[in-house]
């Protein structure tokens, strides 16, 4: 790997940890589990600029360190389930769908993600029970995938605009 996009996705890294930190002091949602996903901003543009490789790094290391800096290393487990799920969607979304639907692509991974969340508890806890709140999730899910994707469209654009030199 170049040096150039090593630090790109280094910094991609950081502004990732740094949204999961800033959400991490938002007050808590009422429904447990439902979050914003702020840090996805980064690893959805990611998926429609570096190679599967490289967001498959970017996302692992996003997942370990932000698990080691809110002290939850059990989410862990829960985060990489639904965060490869995810990945892997995206990784054969982006083939489909163009990079000015990118926030479409979000919607879908926030699908596979609370998906691979519901798998990785009903594993963990061995009851079923813990199906019937996937429909909380998928709702919430999709809401926070179309927020954070119009996010990472919006970054697109505009770096898209900096790179022709305009400052709109």
């Amino acid at each position: 790997m170049k040096t150039k996009r090593l630090t790109e996705l280094s910094l991609l890294t950081a502004a990732a940890l740094i949204a999961f930190i800033i959400e991490m002091r938002l007050p808590d949602i009422r429904i447990p589990g439902v979050k914003l996903g702020l840090a996805n901003i980064f690893t959805v543009y990611a998926v429609y600029r570096f190679s599967g490789k490289e967001v498959f790094l970017l996302l692992v290391t996003r997942i370990v360190l932000g698990s080691l800096f809110s002290s939850n290393l059990s989410a862990i487990i829960y985060s990489l389930a639904g965060g490869m799920l995810c990945l892997c969607g995206m990784l054969l979304l982006r083939k489909i769908i163009s990079e000015s639907y990118l926030w479409l692509c979000s919607i879908f991974g926030a699908i596979l993600h609370n998906t691979g969340q519901i798998g990785a508890a009903v594993l963990m806890t061995g009851t079923p029970a813990v199906l019937a709140y996937y429909p909380y999730l998928l709702v919430s899910g999709c809401i926070a995938g179309l927020f954070t994707g119009l996010c990472a469209q919006f970054v697109v654009k505009r770096l898209l605009n900096f790179r022709k030199g305009k400052t709109e």
